[in-house]
């Protein structure tokens, strides 16, 4: 049945890595088998092959910039399996680097969002994903940065905060 909503236990982490395009190269046992493909078909797969269109693009737009850049950062996805079922998860994606020092790749471990987080961030991306359809993610952004300015809060401080 598609477009169930997914879960896993408290204690469980989804762990992924992906190279420098952001093909996947590791998925671990949860990983595979929530997303529902198989790890054949998953390894070497654009790990955008997850993404939710529900998903605002400001988000991995911000997450693309942040990793490439050697900074690590934390957000909330929502992904599709390959039934198009979906789950939610809380993601610390960081670069991943060779012995001299340059990133080789990223790696993310997800854990298992609050209902109390998942309510605020269910709210904030409906309002980026309308901004995008009528403007674009230059609106979404925008949008993004005028919700934080009124909190008075950075993008970390909001998303670790919840």
């Amino acid at each position: 049945m598609a477009d169930k909503e997914l879960s896993f236990n408290d204690d469980e982490f989804i762990v992924s890595k992906t190279d420098l395009t952001g093909r996947i190269t590791y998925g671990n046992d949860l990983f595979i088998s929530i997303s529902g493909y198989s790890e054949k078909e998953l390894l070497a797969s654009p790990h955008n092959i997850l993404r939710h269109p529900e998903m605002p693009k400001v988000i991995f737009k911000l997450l693309w910039e942040r990793v490439q850049n050697g900074k690590e950062i934390f957000a909330y996805v929502k992904n599709r399996t390959k039934d198009d079922n979906f789950y939610w998860v809380f993601a610390h994606v960081t670069p991943s680097y060779n012995n001299t020092g340059q990133i080789i790749g990223y790696h993310s471990v997800r854990r298992k969002p609050t209902i109390e987080a998942l309510n605020t961030i269910k709210s904030l991306y409906h309002t980026l994903l309308n901004g995008e359809r009528t403007g674009g993610i230059t609106t979404s952004l925008s949008i993004l940065e005028n919700h934080l300015s009124q909190l008075g809060k950075s993008y970390d401080q909001f998303i670790l905060a919840l």
